[in-house]
């Protein structure tokens, strides 16, 4: 399955599309792509790692979904830093389907450079193999000119660790006279987290019905619309995103209100 697909949706999914496009259309929408294992477990498959395939299958369409409905950035959690508490066998198929999945990536890339995509990792990369950081690193090299779309792969990421680096970094530069510890504040430490290029998420979707943020992008979402929907991932429908997308347009400018009235409140 490719990273990107061509569109498939009815007649009916694509005149709901247009009318919500009619509305303001997130710039940036997140996903906590939930319940893949629990989706391997319902089906009863023999291995987990099917559930972990299917859920990249849906992840390759819900991109196409973004990318219809005119969303700029896509950040998908792919990889918790957690993860790695799991079994060693479960965590190294998941290493062996990441590499396999940005091998295809590269094998693919002039559908990438067609829809103008970049690819950016967020997380901690010294966690993983050198095998897949080469693979991460040739795909972020031979997309870095594209600038239609943006998406994000958070892989061995947590906001935790995130944080904690980028303390780690800032400590550094003062340590070398590089800057000094008065002129850090929250603009500069957002400059220095994993997430730097990118914008605070407007749109926050978690699947599987679980109600909890995993640690991801904690620091950013400060004013972000928070869905929660109860399919697991593999299962997550374009109604399912749709809907996500209209209980944003509802909220958005509540959002727009509180985001701009504490930026005001910080200048005073």
């Amino acid at each position: 399955m490719s990273w990107i697909r061509e569109s498939t949706l009815s007649c009916l999914q694509t005149c709901a599309m247009k009318v919500l496009k009619s509305g303001q259309i997130p710039r940036h929408v997140a996903f906590i792509m939930d319940g893949n294992r629990r989706y391997a477990n319902k089906k009863q498959y023999n291995s987990f790692i099917q559930g972990h395939t299917e859920g990249f299958n849906k992840l390759a369409e819900t991109l196409q979904w973004c990318l219809d409905l005119g969303v700029r950035e896509v950040t998908v959690y792919a990889f918790s830093i957690e993860n790695f508490k799991r079994s060693k066998e479960e965590v190294q198929e998941l290493m062996t389907l990441a590499e396999n999945k940005f091998k295809k990536l590269l094998d693919e890339r002039e559908k990438l450079m067609e829809h103008g995509v970049r690819i950016c990792i967020v997380g901690n990369m010294s966690l993983i193999s050198e095998n897949l950081r080469k693979l991460m690193d040739e795909a972020m090299l031979i997309t870095k000119g594209n600038s239609k779309a943006l998406l994000n792969v958070a892989f061995a990421y947590t906001s935790r660790d995130e944080i904690v680096e980028t303390i780690k970094s800032l400590a550094q530069k003062v340590d070398a006279s590089q800057l000094l510890p008065e002129e850090i504040d929250e603009k500069l430490f957002a400059q220095n987290m994993y997430t730097c290029e990118s914008a605070d998420p407007d749109l926050i979707i978690r699947t599987s019905g679980e109600v909890r943020f995993s640690d991801f992008l904690l620091w950013q979402f400060s004013y972000s619309y928070i869905y929660f929907s109860k399919a697991f991932w593999p299962e997550f429908s374009v109604w399912d995103f749709l809907k996500a997308i209209f209980y944003y347009q509802r909220n958005c400018d509540e959002l727009q209100r509180l985001k701009c009235y504490s930026e005001l409140s910080n200048k005073v």
